[in-house]
This record gives structure tokens, C-alpha cells and sequence, in this order.
């Protein structure tokens, strides 16, 4: 099974040193018990473009869909045996990067 693990944050790219030794660390661990599928940061809300193509012309919206203080900043696509092991990996992502985690299974998988 595939999960999305959504890192939550109020910034983009503010890692420190420090957690980006854990988060390298955590990703090793990943990648050694089979369970990684990919891991990306992302953009801040304010590089967001929301593209609405289901009329005659897109509607192109600068920003993004929702305006929160807390976004998703990055994340893991893993792929989990079950949902238990999913939420120990969570809880160990969410460990090493310092921030609350998401966890979220992919639709029929």
C-alpha cells in the first residue's frame, strides 16, 4: 500500500542543518527497508497556481487553492505493508524533520 506523508509547516525550506542530517538519516531507513517510493519539498503557497481547465477557456488563478498560515512544505510517498507500519513510518518522519506530519493512504492501492 502507498501513503502520502504531508510535512506541515509555516515556512518552505527552513530546515536546519540538523534536521536535514535526521531527515537524510530517515530517508536512508526508508530506502533500506524497502519503503521508499519518492520524498520532494515543495514550493510556498505563494509559487501556487490553481488552473481551472473544465470550462471553454482555463481559468489561471495565481496562488493557491486554500490560504492558510500551515501548508504542506514537502513530503514522502512510501509504500507500507499496513497501515500501523504506515503510521510508525509517520511518526518517525515526523520525528526527524522536526514538523507535524500528514498521513494520508492513496486510493486504491
Amino acid at each position: 500500500m502507498r501513503f502520502l506523508l504531508c510535512v506541515i509547516d509555516t515556512e518552505t525550506g527552513t530546515a536546519t542543518a540538523t534536521e536535514m542530517h535526521a531527515i537524510d538519516a530517515f530517508n536512508d531507513r526508508l530506502q533500506a527497508g524497502g519503503h521508499w517510493v519518492m520524498a520532494a519539498g515543495v514550493g510556498a503557497p505563494s509559487t501556487a497556481t490553481v488552473i481551472d481547465g473544465r470550462g471553454a477557456e482555463p481559468v489561471v488563478t495565481p496562488g493557491p487553492v486554500v490560504d492558510n498560515a500551515e501548508y504542506m512544505s514537502g513530503f514522502w510517498i512510501i509504500d507500507a505493508p499496513d497501515h500501523e507500519t504506515a503510521l510508525s513510518l509517520a511518526a518517525q518522519g515526523s520525528q526527524a524533520c522536526n514538523r507535524r506530519v500528514e498521513l494520508r493512504p492513496f486510493l486504491g492501492d
